[in-house]
């Protein structure tokens, strides 16, 4: 059975998050890292915005509950994701092979066959290009997404190649919070999540990731090893960021 490494779960600021993603992705594209996944948190509520999003000039001075949101940009597309009350997740590979929406699928399933082993079924979003026009990722679900049976969006993905090399990182909503959503993206942007999972807080994240993992192991057909990053890593990582 082949190994990917397994980063522990790891709290932090959006921008040192999204570049240990780049780091990842760039390292595995050279050849130095194996396919990796791992989950993670935003120590501070963020907003994270696709490449190529425009910022909202009323993002820039947000705050919840006395402290500042932060803008960060992602190395991938897609609309603007509001990190809080959820769990991130990121693949790194170059084991897939097909289409873009191929890919997406593969990657998918795990986080399909996880979420069912916790009673949670989840669908492909159906949405059309019309998501673009609205800033909010979670506003709308493609057919890169999971919803729920009564359509509220689980998960929204985004996917970077380089090369052979992809990265695939997305939002699992667990306990947003629908007053924020509305002060980012107004009235009305909050679809409620209904989960038949009794945990809160860490111990939802934990019942969440271990299900994931034991699924990615057989979707993947993977080993997963787990391997915090070093400190020569956590250098390369924020002198990079710099």
């Amino acid at each position: 059975m082949k190994t990917w490494r397994l980063i522990p779960l790891l709290a932090a600021s959006g921008q040192v998050q999204m570049a240990i993603d780049r780091w990842l992705l760039q390292q595995h594209q050279q050849g130095l890292l194996p396919s990796t996944l791992r989950f993670y948190t935003w120590s501070l509520p963020a907003i994270s915005l696709g490449y190529h999003q425009p910022s909202l000039p009323q993002w820039q001075h947000l705050t919840w509950k006395d402290k500042p949101l932060e803008l960060v940009r992602r190395p991938t597309g897609g609309r603007a994701v509001l990190h809080q009350g959820d769990l991130t997740y990121a693949v790194v590979t170059s084991e897939l092979k097909g289409s873009r929406f191929q890919v997406y699928q593969t990657l998918c399933e795990f986080l399909i066959q996880g979420w069912r082993s916790l009673g949670v079924e989840l669908h492909y979003g159906v949405a059309g290009r019309g998501y673009i026009h609205n800033p909010n990722c979670f506003g709308t679900a493609t057919s890169a997404d999971l919803v729920l049976a009564d359509g509220a969006k689980l998960i929204g993905s985004a996917q970077l190649k380089r090369g052979r090399a992809i990265l695939q990182h997305g939002s699992i909503q667990l306990e947003p919070d629908a007053a924020l959503f509305a002060q980012v993206f107004g009235a009305n942007s909050f679809s409620p999540i209904q989960l038949p999972l009794s945990q809160r807080g860490e111990a939802l994240i934990h019942t969440v990731s271990e299900a994931l993992l034991a699924a990615a192991s057989r979707c993947f057909g993977a080993q997963l090893s787990l391997q915090p990053l070093s400190d020569l890593e956590w250098k390369a990582i924020l002198n990079r960021g710099e």
